[in-house]
Order: structure tokens, then C-alpha cells, then sequence
């Protein structure tokens, strides 16, 4: 998704569009070092957990949703592939 897309499922889905929280999220895209890969750096369960103390438990849910999003562009599916838990774990998946 593009940020304006994350930006507008979160206005919709849960008030807000949390624009820091998703520039935060995708901070590394189109970098040198990652590209478009940089999905490995922060979406995952570390990665919540990692916004959560920056920007409050509140921005749980809306992180997740923005990785679930992400993620389901890359093939994931709900039920049948495990929550990425760290950047090993993600890469390990054959999602980076």
C-alpha cells in the first residue's frame, strides 16, 4: 500500500490517519541499503512493540493492520502463515 492508502484505511478504520506512525513504519523504503525491501526493518511483532513505546498503546492496532496490509501484498494469508516476529524471522519467511 501506498502511505496514502495506510493513511486513509486508518481515517477509516479507526479515526485517525496516524501519519507519523506510518512514515515512522516505512521510514527505510526506497533507501540505498533496503529499497523496497524495507518491510524486514519494522513489520513485525518487534516492530509493535517498538512503535508502542514510542508513540503510545494506542497505535497498536493501527501498526498491525499497516503490516497485515503490507504483508497480504506479499502473498501472506491470515490463518495459514505466522506473524513475522522479528526482521530474522520476517526474512526467514521469504517476505523481505
Amino acid at each position: 500500500m501506498t502511505f496514502e492508502q495506510h493513511c486513509m484505511e486508518s481515517e477509516r478504520l479507526f479515526g485517525d490517519r496516524y501519519e507519523k506512525v506510518h512514515r515512522w513504519l516505512d521510514e527505510f523504503m526506497g533507501t540505498e541499503k533496503y529499497g523496497m525491501r524495507h518491510r524486514r526493518v519494522r513489520h513485525h511483532e518487534a516492530g509493535i512493540m517498538e512503535a508502542i513505546k514510542l508513540f503510545g498503546p494506542d497505535v497498536e492496532k493501527v501498526v498491525r493492520r499497516h503490516i497485515v496490509s503490507d504483508l497480504m501484498e506479499e502473498g501472506w494469508k491470515k490463518g495459514e502463515h505466522p506473524f513475522p516476529k522479528d526482521e530474522n524471522h520476517y526474512v526467514k519467511m521469504g517476505l523481505f
